[in-house]
């Protein structure tokens, strides 16, 4: 059985899609033949598949972590420590942070949980100060706020969260060569010279989640419509690339398109494939655009889906409203605390994981009441799984949503 793959006709141009991709987009990463928007299909899903990268996560979310039970921002699969005494050193220190963007929900949200952690280091003396970049999704200004960070000189500890692979690779090893520790989160680089590399399990993990929820739930035949926010993203065509895989094997019938993330766009496209007959399942690889998608069932007068969204509270609120069957992947939002924990932890000379791999769990329909309870007077774009709960300031900052 073969998908079918159409790309939904937006206003939104290509370049202006990757503001809205989920936080780990790597928009240096692009397939041959990569469609632009409204026009050629994208490339089979076979392109992205990785087997051995496949069955690492599929395992890797069974693993259950090492470390505090209640602090999953510090848990670990699978990881190989290092020793950092080379780095142990008394007094505050400071550090410089290099920052993708702010751009999208997912990264305001973890942005504010990790002002909130550096407020809470600096009154234990550990930071005296972090000096942040804003590259605001270019690979050339990272570059150079990186360089300027060297140049500088005094930074005792790099942070970076890269805006793409391949194009922050030369300039993470340049922070390297400095002798200071490095630190690298959410989106890779090509070299292995940071202290640590932190994130969750990955995209192929929320693909497998995802996909084996909605086949849990279905019948073999029945029809899936994937939404997808735009192509040639890796982590993105990873959750895909999982999903499509493991709806072929159970016989779903998966038809995707990409919205853009636009509302309007994901009721058209959900309206049209209900004029052709029943919708069983919705799958999305970001959560934007969950509630649309529920919408156009309601205006059509249709049963609702099996669906998967994501943790934003959104869609957890229009899940309980409707009490469709329902799944909110995640892709945890905590690990922004992570970096800033592990500065304490080098300079104390602590080992800490060379790769550093977080849990990375789905909210559950038994999950839902308490994560909305637990959430309640968050703005829409919070993700339920912040980790954030024992910082000062909460809840009110998170609920004032204000980007330091």
């Amino acid at each position: 059985m073969r998908r079918s793959m159409k790309i939904a006709t937006t206003s939104v141009a290509l370049v202006g899609l990757f503001a809205l991709a989920a936080c780990t987009t790597d928009p240096a990463v692009a397939p041959p033949d990569a469609p632009e928007t409204g026009d050629a299909a994208a490339p089979e899903g076979d392109e992205w598949f990785d087997q051995e990268l496949f069955d690492a996560q599929f395992a890797q979310r069974e693993v259950e972590p090492a470390g505090p039970e209640a602090e999953p921002y510090l848990q670990h699969i699978d990881a190989e420590m290092v020793d950092t005494s080379q780095y142990a050193g008394e007094g505050a220190k400071k550090a410089c942070f290099a920052n993708a963007s702010i751009s999208n929900p997912w990264r305001q949200t973890g942005w504010i949980t990790m002002n909130q952690q550096l407020k809470a280091l600096q009154d234990a003396g550990v930071i005296s100060a972090m000096e942040t970049r804003d590259a605001q999704d270019s690979d050339d200004t990272q570059i150079a706020d990186i360089d300027y960070f060297i140049a500088e000189g005094e930074c005792d500890v790099f942070v970076i969260s890269p805006n793409s692979t391949a194009a922050l690779t030369p300039a993470v090893e340049r922070a390297c060569e400095t002798g200071k520790p490095v630190i690298v989160f959410d989106r890779g680089v090509n070299t292995d010279c940071p202290v640590t590399f932190i994130h969750p399990i990955g995209g192929f993990a929320w693909g497998i989640d995802t996909a084996q929820f909605l086949i849990d739930n279905l019948e073999e035949g029945d029809k899936v419509v994937a939404l997808r926010i735009l192509p040639g993203v890796d982590v993105l065509e990873h959750r895909w690339a999982a999903a499509e895989h493991l709806f072929d094997e159970a016989g779903i019938e998966a038809v995707d398109y990409f919205s853009g993330g636009d509302p309007a766009e994901i009721k058209n496209i959900i309206s049209d494939e209900l004029a052709k007959g029943d919708v069983a399942g919705v799958w999305m690889d970001a959560g934007d655009g969950a509630v649309a998608a529920i919408e156009a069932f309601e205006d059509a007068g249709a049963d609702y889906p099996v669906m998967t969204g994501e943790d934003e509270m959104s869609f957890l609120r229009k899940w309980q409203e409707t009490g469709l069957t329902g799944l909110a992947p995640v892709y945890s939002n905590f690990q922004w605390r992570t970096p800033l924990l592990a500065i304490q932890s080098i300079f104390a000379g602590e080992e800490i994981p060379k790769e550093w791999v977080l849990p990375q769990s789905p909210i559950t329909e038994d999950e839902l009441d308490r994560y909305l309870t637990e959430n309640e007077g968050m703005p829409d774009g919070h993700y339920a799984k912040f980790g954030g709960e024992n910082l000062p300031g909460y809840p009110q900052v998170w609920q004032q949503r204000q980007m330091p």
